[in-house]
């Protein structure tokens, strides 16, 4: 099974670096043209979280194939650091706190970052099961919901962080139902 993962194009709270995970923020001007200037053919189903950011990108890219829409493929909720960004959390305490962590603390009033990664899973499989093993996908989701499933399914093994990838951009990959091997970049 051939899978894309895309993340969404850019809003305002990325390119001001803030905690955007359950704040339901579209698409800036900025990544709008971004978005536009990509080409990418999706050759199977169209999988999509519900945050209108991801409904935005797949409108974007592939106009011709509705999304089907995944609850299970939303951001992280960052709790009480939803919407600020690290300046404006500097000197906080539980945000130290959680940076000390190494982000494995539970974002104050926001989900666990192991629930976060679970609820993730669930919803590839979700969308796995849709799609049959043999049907290609695109999956346009947050950088975290990629994060956590390539943590999750990608060989070779890598930490969370270390699938990080920029906006309008992800991985192209192919899934035999146990791992996930990266072919490229998009």
């Amino acid at each position: 099974m051939r899978i894309k993962f895309i993340r969404h194009g850019k809003t305002s709270g990325n390119l001001e670096k803030r905690y955007i995970g359950s704040t339901d923020e579209p698409l800036c001007s900025e990544g709008i043209n971004e978005l536009e200037k990509i080409k990418i053919t999706c050759t199977g189903m169209l999988f999509s979280s519900p945050m209108i950011r991801c409904i935005q990108t797949a409108e974007i890219l592939f106009p011709e194939c509705p999304p089907i829409v995944i609850n299970e493929l939303r951001e992280c909720d960052f709790g009480r650091f939803e919407g600020k960004n690290y300046i404006e959390l500097s000197g906080d305490a539980d945000y130290q706190s959680f940076i000390d962590s190494g982000g494995e603390k539970a974002f104050p009033g926001g989900e666990t970052p192991d629930g976060f990664k679970k609820r993730c899973v669930e919803g590839f499989r979700k969308a796995v099961e849709i799609c049959g093993c043999s049907g290609d996908a695109v999956f346009i989701v947050h950088g975290g919901t990629i994060m956590a499933v390539m943590e999750h399914y990608a060989v070779p093994k890598r930490s969370f962080y270390d699938r990080h990838t920029e906006n309008g951009h992800g991985y192209d990959t192919v899934f035999d139902g146990k791992k996930i091997i990266i072919t490229e970049k998009i």
